[in-house]
């Protein structure tokens, strides 16, 4: 599988072509999750599109950039030296992706990011000119008017329950992300998502790291310049990043669309991806 090495840190992507493809599509995945995030756009699109996976910095097969003793250091320390010599801010996830499209040959693309992926999403738009279009799921462009993310969530997310196994800890902190009726609807759906996550996701260290990248991310008055055709969806019970924050950015684009999905979570496009998959290819095809 293809690699591009950017600032000396070796970036992993998956490049699958479909038969007689004009488009092409790239996902970009959320904080600390590998590219099992997009398994069911994937199985849905690569008939009909190009698909382009990377793993951002610090998950899956991607270099992590860690400097041997960071590990060592008290968390907020480490985290703003990873922050100063990994790479790991938005625009320089940004600027990784920047380097993937460059080795895979492709001079414009759909961009599709959800949650962080979604801030990369923006940033890139703003800075590069390979994006044909944006699509933005559950996301925000941060900065003081945003909505952030429920003060309880956040603790969830970093929590380890005493005496929890790996596997239990990765689906605790899964909880505020999911609708509780589809882990009951589809528990093989969730225990090959922990699979998944157990094989892919950033270690502990990288996955703090790209959470103060999400948190320093502000591009709230810099948005109005992304010009490109973009669509914001959303799901109306994330508890995550509150659906607010889809109503902030789509008011701010001049060619924005914006769908909530009704009781939707944080994981809305696995929830409804058969919805959800139609709507990016009907978007892509009239773009």
């Amino acid at each position: 599988m293809p690699r591009v090495t950017r600032d000396g840190v070796s970036l992993y992507y998956e490049h699958e072509q479909a038969t007689d493809a004009d488009e092409a599509i790239v996902f970009i995945q959320g904080l600390g999750v590998g590219r099992w995030l997009w398994h069911r756009q994937r199985e849905a699109l690569s008939d009909e599109y190009n698909l382009i996976l990377p793993d951002n910095r610090g998950t899956g097969q991607s270099d992590a950039a860690l400097p041997p003793l960071i590990p060592r250091l008290p968390r907020k320390l480490r985290m703003l030296l990873f922050i100063k010599l990994a790479g790991y801010s938005i625009g320089g996830f940004a600027a990784d992706l920047e380097a993937v499209l460059s080795d895979a040959g492709v001079d414009d693309v759909h961009v599709v990011g959800a949650s962080m992926g979604g801030m990369i999403a923006q940033q890139y738009a703003l800075e590069y000119d390979r994006a044909r279009t944006a699509t933005l799921l559950c996301t925000t462009h941060g900065g003081e008017q945003a909505v952030p993310i429920p003060e309880e969530t956040v603790e969830r997310m970093y929590d380890v329950p005493e005496g929890a196994s790996e596997r239990e800890t990765v689906r605790h902190r899964m909880g505020p992300s999911i609708n509780e009726s589809f882990a009951e609807e589809e528990p093989e759906a969730i225990e090959q998502i922990l699979d998944w996550r157990l094989e892919q996701d950033a270690g502990e260290v990288a996955r703090e790291s790209q959470g103060a990248a999400g948190l320093n991310f502000d591009v709230s008055d810099r948005v109005s310049e992304i010009t490109i055709p973009t669509l914001v969806m959303h799901g109306t019970n994330d508890q995550v990043l509150p659906d607010e924050n889809a109503k902030l950015i789509a008011e701010k684009l001049p060619n924005g669309q914006l769908e909530l999905f009704e009781g939707g979570s944080h994981l809305f496009f696995i929830e409804e991806s058969e919805q959800v998959n139609e709507r990016i290819a009907e978007f892509i095809d009239n773009n």
